[in-house]
């Protein structure tokens, strides 16, 4: 994979976790998947709509489901079997190297870096541990510390301002479309990392 960085000096970088920081999307399309399957979801959700969700939150994600489809599961039932079955095969998951290598050189360098992630931090933190890469950040956002997930910027904002970095200072790099939305919401520059192809 190679990264289309923009030119410019970058005050901060902020990373997504799943399918940019750790190539973990096909794994968290099968865990939907299974969790749909062992909840009697009423939908079928193809692979295009999970990338199409990919940065939004389990739980909003649910919720708009349920909406869509008149029907009530229960969006913390669906994330904790996700999580379970997620766990249980995380031995699949490795690094999206090319990303892994702009943080090594955000570190040799001492630009400070974050990550900034619709996903939990239950999930969040084996991923990293387990493809190494959990030591390097200090500053990790999670929807659990904002009001608003992704596309909102509530999340970037505040990465930018733990790190002490100017939001119009902050390069981001993300595989989704809601995350992409909520750089250029939080006025930052954005990297597309693609997941589908990485």
């Amino acid at each position: 994979m190679t990264l289309d960085i923009p030119e410019g000096d970058f005050e901060g970088y902020i990373f997504d976790c799943d399918g940019t920081l750790v190539d973990s999307m096909p794994l968290h399309y099968r865990a939907w998947t299974a969790s749909f399957m062992h909840h009697k979801a009423p939908w079928v959700w193809s692979e295009d709509d999970f990338y199409a969700n990919a940065g939004i939150p389990d739980r909003d994600i649910v919720a708009k489901l349920n909406a869509e489809y008149g029907s009530a599961i229960d969006a913390d039932s669906v994330h904790e079997y996700k999580l379970e079955w997620y766990m249980e095969r995380m031995s699949e998951l490795t690094p999206v190297e090319a990303v892994a290598d702009q943080v090594r050189k955000c570190l040799e360098t001492g630009i400070p870096i974050s990550i900034g992630t619709g996903s939990d931090i239950t999930l969040v933190e084996p991923s990293l541990k387990f493809t190494g890469l959990w030591d390097y950040f200090d500053i990790i956002i999670t929807p659990a510390e904002v009001e608003r997930g992704k596309p909102a910027p509530d999340m970037f904002l505040l990465a930018a301002e733990k790190m002490g970095v100017a939001p119009e200072e902050c390069l981001v790099f993300e595989d989704g479309k809601a995350g992409i939305d909520a750089a250029a919401a939080a006025r930052m520059t954005s990297v597309y990392v693609d997941s589908r192809n990485g």
